[in-house]
């Protein structure tokens, strides 16, 4: 179970991270990240906070891939419903200022992007499973049979213009956003030497079974 309570460890920081990441690169105002666009324009249209409106979002994806044949994880879940209670709480407290002009603005983004490359690090090396954004890219990639980054591209073109239409603050941040993470993606998961090619994820039923399982060795255990 020490094995279990890391990895849990694990999940739980780097989606609070990624949270705290997001509510930066909000809060830069120099033009939200593609899918902070879509996520504020709902908010915004609908008068949802952003953290729900993330959490409505991570849901319907959720049952698309589903329904498309992707196996999901307890990570999945929890990414979407962690992180979108920690974007509200982050939000409410505000901890985090406006950027006051576009140079801060800037900094604030880029520090936002690089905690969300963090936070993708212990997130993704829980191997609790991906999140369901990711996911929508992968079950995208194999109806369409397009190249991975093409799906990527297209999804977040797609989820930026209908953020905009919805009120979503589009800028050079947006730009920036998009090709900064991949960056900062890279530069983290080196810097951790972290392989993510080699992660295997666990779905949702084998977790609950070799949980069930160590509980089961301890109880053994403690009974000798």
């Amino acid at each position: 179970m020490r094995k279990y309570s890391i990895r849990f460890f694990y999940l739980m920081f780097g989606l609070i991270q990624f949270a705290l990441g997001v509510v930066i690169t909000i809060q830069a105002h120099v033009g939200y990240a593609p899918w902070e666009v879509f996520h504020v324009g709902m908010s915004l249209s609908t008068g949802i906070t952003v953290g729900s409106a993330s959490i409505v979002a991570g849901v319907v994806i959720v049952v698309i891939v589903t329904i498309a044949g992707e196996k999901i994880g307890i990570g999945t879940l929890a990414s979407i419903i962690v992180t979108g209670i920690a974007i509200d709480i982050i939000i409410l407290l505000d901890i985090i200022p406006v950027a006051p002009n576009m140079a801060v603005g800037i900094v604030m983004l880029l520090v936002g992007l690089f905690i969300n490359a963090t936070g993708s690090y212990f997130y993704i090396k829980s191997s609790f499973g991906t999140g369901p954004r990711d996911s929508l890219m992968v079950v995208m990639k194999r109806k369409t049979r397009l190249p991975i980054g093409v799906c990527r591209s297209l999804l977040e073109i797609t989820v930026t213009v209908v953020g905009w239409f919805l009120g979503g603050m589009v800028g050079i941040g947006t730009i920036v956003s998009a090709v900064a993470i991949g960056i900062f993606i890279q530069l983290v998961f080196k810097m951790f030497k972290f392989d993510v090619a080699a992660v295997e994820h666990e779905m949702i039923i084998q977790t609950l079974k070799n949980i069930r399982a160590g509980f089961r060795n301890a109880k053994s255990s403690n009974d000798k």
